[in-house]
């Protein structure tokens, strides 16, 4: 019987991504698989019904959840959606494996092999499959021109006849992928634009995109890819020299978030009070509980004559290149697991054995398993 994949229209108020492109619909069929599409589904990306060709397009959603072997989505599925699933079948997407864990009981109990593209392991074989980069690359990008727009002045430096206008200070903290991403943007802005991470690794990574890196002298490399959490006597140091680059910075923006843990806070309130009026701090970790003190999660707030945004589902404002990257993510990790038209999921190949949650009536990833014991959410 021939596998059916398919993408119901996302749920989640801010989102308008979609998990499934018309370019992507060919290369799934051409692995022997049929795609379902929910009516509207790709609406908020630029896609119509119509761009879907060789798909079919599916009005009754309770008869797309039925017919799914493999349904793919971006946000978690809502305890609605997951009634519907069809027992045994495959969930592919964002399912936030480190909170609400309850959901996990749930598709224990009907047997769902529930993939988290949170939990796709950051080694080289997986690069085309790693949505958090994808989209975090997406963040960056947007978030110097979120910045821009809030900012009462120039990036660039400009000569007019009034006089010479000097170019914008921008520090971005945190130089992971939306982290250099934004140091890429910010200097093709034209801004002086400095970069710190606490991983001194990325130092040359920082340079060679032209901006300077703030060199604290604390080297917490950690796993997979990312920062371990600093000491305190390290955070007292790191706030110290930091807080003078802070103080001469026309616009911050913080990437520092890592997956299942609250955001490192890094910017202090007396921080925030140092530094110009007019600039803008740009929290990108908000999600998380935010790298500024002062950060609320989808506002702007003002303090101190300083604006701070912590903004949400960034990667859903560029709708279309972030499902189109997102889909591509997810049609690499497919093609793991249908070979000539037919569903093997290898539990022996390391990014599809890291990333399942639940599979064969069972929650097979042990962290998340002990979660679920203890009663955690």
């Amino acid at each position: 019987m021939t596998i059916r994949v398919c993408v119901a229209k996302e749920l989640r108020e801010d989102e308008q991504r979609v998990a499934m492109v018309p370019d992507i619909v060919k290369k799934l069929t051409a692995l022997g698989v049929q795609v379902s599409i929910q009516t509207g589904a790709g609406e908020a990306a630029g896609h119509a019904d119509s761009d879907y060709v060789g798909a079919d397009i599916v009005d009754d959603i309770d008869a797309l959840y039925s017919s799914a072997d493999i349904l793919l989505t971006v946000n978690p599925p809502t305890d609605a959606q997951m009634a519907k699933l069809k027992t045994g079948s495959v969930l592919i997407g964002y399912l936030n494996p480190y909170s609400d864990t309850e959901r996990f009981k749930t598709l224990q109990e009907k047997n769902i092999s529930a993939f988290s593209v949170e939990m796709i392991p950051r080694i080289s074989r997986a690069q085309a499959m790693d949505a958090l980069s994808s989209q975090a690359s997406i963040a960056g990008y947007k978030a110097v021109l979120l910045a821009s727009t809030l900012l009462g002045k120039f990036f660039p430096m400009l000569t007019t006849a009034a006089g010479t206008v000097r170019p914008s200070k921008v520090l971005i903290i945190g130089a992971g992928v939306a982290g250099l991403q934004a140091i890429a943007t910010a200097r093709r802005l034209g801004a002086i634009v400095e970069g710190y991470d606490v991983r001194a690794a990325v130092k040359d990574q920082v340079e060679s995109l032209g901006a300077k890196f703030v060199d604290i002298d604390i080297k917490a490399e950690g796993s997979g890819g990312y920062a371990r959490e600093l000491t305190d006597e390290e955070r007292e140091q790191q706030q110290a020299i930091l807080a003078n680059h802070v103080a001469a910075a026309d616009v911050v923006i913080t990437t520092a978030a890592i997956p299942g843990r609250p955001s490192p806070k890094i910017i202090t309130t007396t921080m925030v009070e140092r530094m110009k009026g007019g600039s803008v701090i740009v929290d990108l970790a908000a999600e998380g509980g935010g790298n500024c003190e002062l950060t609320k999660a989808g506002e702007t707030i003002l303090h101190n004559r300083v604006k701070v945004y912590g903004p949400l589902n960034v990667p859903s404002t560029v709708s279309g290149h972030a499902s189109e990257l997102y889909a591509k993510n997810l049609l690499n990790l497919l093609t793991l697991m249908i070979k000539e038209g037919e569903l093997n999921i290898d539990l022996e190949d390391q990014i599809l054995k890291d990333s399942l949650i639940t599979h064969g009536g069972a929650i097979v990833n042990a962290a998340i398993a002990e979660k679920v014991a203890g009663g955690a959410k």
